[in-house]
């Protein structure tokens, strides 16, 4: 046996004593929140298409009068001959969403993050960093070479005395957070962060991938990412700031520049999504109240977003309780360790505009019954 093959051998056993290795289960999605698995189908609460349009009749046009008349691919970096004008329409659209000067559509919210931090700050530079901000985040901290110090999460004192304590020491300063964080559900005191942002010459960056459609409003922020791949059914990331801002990105960001481009078809359909978000604003409120429908049945906390987490403890009985409600005609998928803390595995319950009430009732009433056996 190769030392390769004996190296991931090892650390295989490893997860699987701590019930920690992932495995890929094959999932066809279908309309109206269900998935099919095997010979079951399920109602689905482990999709983040928040809005239900990701089969909507007309966002799946869109895609396909796009790849009829431009193919299935971009064929190139967007800085070569990728730069569909279909993209340039959704950056136009997202940034007039947001407020901003300009947007920036990238292959993915997590290739937006890679590329946006490092591409701003780097050595000599400070980071602070919600202890709960998504793996992407802190992967551009990492990347860009600056100091990277956490704060506690939601924490705009413990931010304020790290600010305070390191931030002359460094030439520039970001703050990362997101709007509503995708594992619990819970949304960041933006205006407070902005207003220690202000007070110590920072720049903060806010992750909206699971607010946008569903947590609308509040304060901006100067560096505004997001995804087109949850609320608006289709793929790829962007960034909204200022025409400056973008502009420096499109020559730096190497996440932007050095890969292809979003496929047409993608931007076609975010279009189409956002145009129907814009004018259907109630598809934005079913998702939260549905949310705080579950959260009220189960004597939990109220929803503050789309994403209610049940949290369970050990990651084995979290499995186990995932494995029971889909034995109940339900997919909610446990969430373990390193994607959130040690002993904080969940189940992590997505809601969309899809669902109906009676099936947001019927899966309370089945975690209550198994909680109580």
């Amino acid at each position: 046996m190769s030392s390769l093959e004996s190296f991931a051998r090892d650390k295989l056993s490893g997860l699987d004593a701590a019930a920690l290795r992932r495995r890929l289960v094959p999932t066809t999605r279908a309309v109206d929140a269900m998935a099919e698995r095997g010979a079951r189908r399920l109602v689905s609460f482990s999709c983040n298409d928040y809005l239900g349009l990701s089969h909507d009749p007309r966002v799946v046009a869109a895609a396909q009068q796009a790849v009829a008349a431009y193919g299935a691919g971009a064929g190139g970096s967007r800085l070569v001959t990728g730069n569909h004008p279909l993209l340039i329409a959704i950056e136009a659209r997202l940034a007039a969403h947001k407020g901003t000067e300009a947007a920036l559509v990238f292959g993915s919210g997590y290739l937006a993050n890679l590329g946006i931090t490092p591409a701003l700050v780097g050595a000599g530079d400070l980071i602070l960093v919600d202890a709960l901000a998504h793996a992407c985040m802190w992967g551009g901290a990492r990347i860009s070479g600056a100091t990277t110090l956490t704060f506690r999460h939601n924490d705009v004192a413990d931010l304020g005395r790290l600010l305070a304590e390191h931030r002359a020491r460094h030439r520039r300063a970001m703050i990362l957070t997101e709007r509503v964080f995708s594992m619990d559900g819970d949304r960041a005191p933006l205006g407070d962060i902005l207003g220690v942002a202000e007070a110590h010459d920072a720049w903060t960056l806010v992750d909206d991938a699971h607010g946008l459609g569903v947590v609308e409003g509040g304060p901006r922020a100067p560096l505004e990412m997001g995804t087109l791949s949850k609320s608006l059914g289709s793929y790829g990331g962007y960034l909204c700031a200022s025409q400056a801002v973008v502009d420096l990105l499109t020559s730096r960001a190497r996440s932007f520049v050095y890969t292809t481009g979003l496929p047409p078809a993608s931007a076609a359909a975010a279009l189409e999504a956002l145009a129907i978000l814009e004018v259907e604003p109630e598809r934005g409120a079913k998702p939260l109240a549905l949310a705080r429908r579950f959260t009220a049945r189960l004597g939990l906390p109220e929803a503050e977003s789309a994403v209610v987490p049940v949290m369970v403890g050990a990651a084995q009985d979290a499995l186990a309780l995932s494995a029971a409600l889909e034995a109940r005609g339900f997919l909610v998928v446990a969430i373990r360790p390193p994607t959130v803390p040690d002993g904080t595995a969940r189940l992590r319950v997505a809601f969309s505009a899809a669902h109906d009430a009676a099936q947001v009732d019927a899966l309370a009433d089945a975690i209550l019954a198994l909680r109580s056996a």
